[in-house]
């Protein structure tokens, strides 16, 4: 029998079962939903890759006006054929029970080395709404990069994260030269492209 999934009578869930569970969930859904000119869809098969929900944040320093980002080994970019050792902004995942932000802050001491001030939300942004239920939240931090540099991260994680200062203007325009390809970078220095000259007076 079909039914509506989290009360929304235009998608029926046929079946659901799970296809793989590990570091990831895998699941497999069986559905049909509500056509645009009328009536249904035949039966669609979709698989879905469930790996919680994320943070993303830019450590900012509008006082020498430069940003932290992290470099690490990325498997997906290597799975790819891309660099896979990626500039990043500082990304963690949201465990059960906690909040956005705790997370956000924790990260960024964990990765970068930096104790973050004021916390600005950009947004919760679904990633690849076609394949994944992961949404990041996305969020700008005030640090002090003063002596940020050398290697972070949870050795018991086999985490190598090397953080790096760099100008703000220089990590903006690794978006417009195709530097930065990540979206949990790519979304947070277009924020900061459109928010820095506000930040800078209200940080400061």
């Amino acid at each position: 029998m079909s039914r509506s999934t989290d009360g929304d009578n235009r998608v029926e869930i046929l079946d659901r079962g799970e296809v793989y569970s590990g570091y990831f969930e895998l699941a497999r859904y069986r559905l049909r939903h509500r056509k645009h000119a009328g009536g249904w869809t035949p039966p669609l098969v979709r698989e879905v890759l469930n790996r919680g929900h994320t943070v993303a944040l830019l450590p900012y320093d509008p006082l020498r006006d430069t940003v932290v980002l992290i470099e690490q080994f990325r498997i997906g970019a290597y799975a790819a054929g891309l660099e896979p050792w990626q500039v990043e902004a500082v990304a963690g995942v949201i465990e059960p029970g906690e909040e956005a932000g705790d997370v956000a802050r924790r990260e960024t001491m964990e990765e970068a080395g930096c104790e973050v001030g004021e916390l600005e939300a950009i947004g919760a942004i679904l990633l690849s709404s076609g394949a994944s239920s992961e949404t990041s939240h996305m969020f700008g931090g005030r640090v002090s990069s003063d002596g940020v540099g050398g290697v972070h991260g949870l050795a018991d994680e086999g985490e190598d994260i090397r953080a790096i200062v760099v100008p703000a203007l220089e990590a903006i325009a690794r978006v417009s030269d195709a530097a930065a390809i990540s979206a949990y970078t790519v979304i947070p220095l277009q924020w900061l492209a459109i928010n820095r000259e506000r930040l800078r007076d209200q940080w400061t």
